[in-house]
């Protein structure tokens, strides 16, 4: 059996998509899928078949006023800018320090 182009053209001519159809809705005027129920209404046909959806709306919890926080001073220092390592300890840190990059293997 020879495998031609037309026979696959021929079989993938099934595989083309479809936009998916939607209708205007009569009562509220929203777009919906058909034969499906209107989700801002909750009717179907006429008839209320569900409860609408109500809107989410996101308002911020309020626990109470907010701390203020102290204003940082431009000029402040850290408490570890002036700490220096001193004396033979702080000097064999420094020495057993790696200066490769790290994951090099060496």
């Amino acid at each position: 059996m020879r495998h031609t182009r037309s026979h696959t053209n021929n079989r993938r001519s099934h595989h083309a998509l479809v936009g998916t159809k939607s209708v205007v809705d009569k009562e509220s005027g929203k777009r919906r899928l058909p034969h499906r129920l209107d989700e801002s209404t909750g009717m179907y046909r006429g008839k209320l078949i569900a409860a609408p959806k109500a809107k989410k709306t996101k308002e911020p919890e309020k626990h109470g006023p907010e701390p203020k926080l102290p204003k940082a001073d431009k000029h402040a220092t850290h408490d570890h800018a002036e700490q220096t390592s001193t004396g033979i300890v702080g000097k064999v840190k420094e020495a057993t320090r790696h200066r490769t990059r790290s994951g090099t293997g060496s």
